[in-house]
């Protein structure tokens, strides 16, 4: 891979993004940090420096009344020149703004009177405060205002210049430092962008996998418990289901083809035999007679399926009707019994009062047919078979199949309910592997559930769990 197609990778990667994130809020903390330390450091120094510039008004004012204007030239004369004349500078103005006495004024001589401070403070008696910028000096000049006699002002300057060199040095501190700190924050972001992409890497590096045709990888889990490590039991759940659905879809489609192959054939056959021997009309009437069979054999097993399907999906509209439960079991007894005494089984049904329920009677009178047929058919001469309808109040209907038939392996209890699956492998019994399939979507459909209890050579038991009616459901129903 190319220097390029590596810095596009990262370029366009979300970890790169994330680093970009990081930096940004970290840049736009330090700013409003700066700025905010900026005007800290601002207005304490100016406050250091007016309150010096007070005190000085203060003594001059002590020494104009123990000694006059003659005083206050002395002791400014000398503090100036004790500052330095380039630091600080003073005026001894009138009333009227006219100088009668300052300090050497040659450093300050762009510096004047401000008439508009002086009526200020003319009329709130208060000393007045002003900046100012003087043109080529990169330091600026805070001068006071202040009455310190009758008829005496006092205009006091004082350079900022220590004040603009404590600001240039924050400025340089803190933008190496800014600097400084950005580079480890973009150093750390990126880390801890990609330790917490890492899980996410995983889950990429086995979707890549998979799409090769490995549905046996796994994305590792750390246990920490993190949302990556969700995530990663989330998606090895997803694989899993996915693998036991391709799994259950090749097994039907095995099935379906075993299933379809039978009767093709022996129509085909049928059709081949009776072409090259039948020399009579009734020959090709069972012919024909013999293919409408087949047809119809495989027109139901398709219809089940499709109707499975569209049940399990929520496809199919429900009628909600409110039924009692009790007559179509015995209906559906009734029906079977003859079936079940020429297997010289014995049916007994146990529905002695009403029990009222809301959905589709004629899906649920497939459902309970499917139930007996399958009791029926694997159950054997001299055997019981026994439904029971049981409505305990503020239970659940329950509807039980129960019979001693030839019972369930406990390896295949698990899967007697899906499409096709037959626990005799050679398929020598009857049938297409769809009827526990149909009853189990058509419960589901009305909120219900279907259960097994089965022991090999003692029989099984299947009992059909409905849901009671909703006050709403019986009100509307009646």
């Amino acid at each position: 891979m190319s220097l390029n197609k590596k810095l596009a990778d990262i370029h366009h990667s979300l970890a790169f993004r994330l680093t970009l994130w990081y930096a940004g809020i970290f840049l736009l903390i330090a700013i409003v940090a700066f700025v905010l330390f900026y005007l800290l450091i601002t207005t304490v120094l100016r406050q250091q420096t007016d309150q010096d510039l007070i005190s000085e008004v203060r003594a001059f004012s002590s020494i104009m009344t123990v000694q006059g204007t003659k005083g206050v030239k002395q002791q400014a004369l000398l503090e100036s020149q004790a500052a330095g004349e380039k630091k600080i500078f003073f005026r001894l103005l009138y009333i009227t703004g006219q100088v009668f006495s300052s300090s050497n004024m040659s450093y300050w001589r762009d510096i004047g009177i401000n008439r508009a401070t002086i009526n200020e403070l003319l009329r709130d008696q208060r000393p007045v405060f002003d900046t100012v910028s003087i043109a080529n000096r990169r330091h600026q000049v805070r001068i006071l205002y202040a009455i310190i006699g009758p008829g005496v002002i006092l205009q006091l300057g004082r350079s900022m210049e220590n004040h603009t060199r404590i600001i240039e040095a924050f400025r340089k501190i803190f933008v190496a430092t800014t600097a400084l700190l950005l580079v480890v924050a973009v150093g750390v972001g990126w880390f801890m962008a990609k330790r917490a992409l890492s899980g996410v890497a995983r889950i990429a590096g086995t979707a890549r996998r998979i799409s090769g045709g490995s549905l046996d990888e796994r994305v590792p889990v750390k246990k920490q418990h993190d949302e990556i490590d969700q995530l990663a039991l989330t998606f090895n759940q997803m694989l899993d289901r996915i693998q036991r659905l391709v799994s259950e879809i090749k097994e039907m489609s095995d099935n379906i083809a075993h299933d379809l192959k039978s009767p093709i054939t022996r129509m085909r056959g049928t059709a081949e035999v009776t072409l090259t021997t039948g020399q009579g009309l009734a020959e090709y009437k069972n012919m024909a007679a013999s293919t409408i069979e087949e047809c119809d054999r495989l027109l139901g097993m398709i219809n089940t399926m499709l109707m499975i399907s569209r049940t399990e999906a929520g496809l199919g509209q429900l009628e909600r009707n409110r039924m009692d439960l009790a007559v179509v079991v015995r209906d559906a007894c009734e029906l079977f019994s003859a079936l079940a005494e020429d297997k010289k089984v014995r049916l007994a049904c146990h529905c002695p009062r009403p029990v009222f329920i809301c959905g589709d009677i004629r899906m649920i009178q497939r459902m309970i047919a499917n139930l007996l047929d399958n009791a029926v058919k694997y159950t054997p001469a001299g055997g019981k078979i026994e439904v029971t309808l049981d409505d305990d109040p503020g239970r659940p209907v329950r509807l039980m199949v129960k019979d001693t038939g030839i019972g369930i392996a406990a390896e295949d209890q698990p899967r007697v309910f899906d499409r096709f699956y037959r626990c005799d492998p050679s398929r020598s019994q009857a049938g297409t592997g769809l009827g526990l399939s149909l009853a189990r979507a058509v419960a589901r459909a009305h909120q219900g559930e279907v259960t097994l209890e089965s022991q090999p050579h003692r029989g099984s038991t299947f009992t059909v769990s409905f849901p009671l009616p909703t006050d709403t459901e019986s009100i509307a129903t009646i």
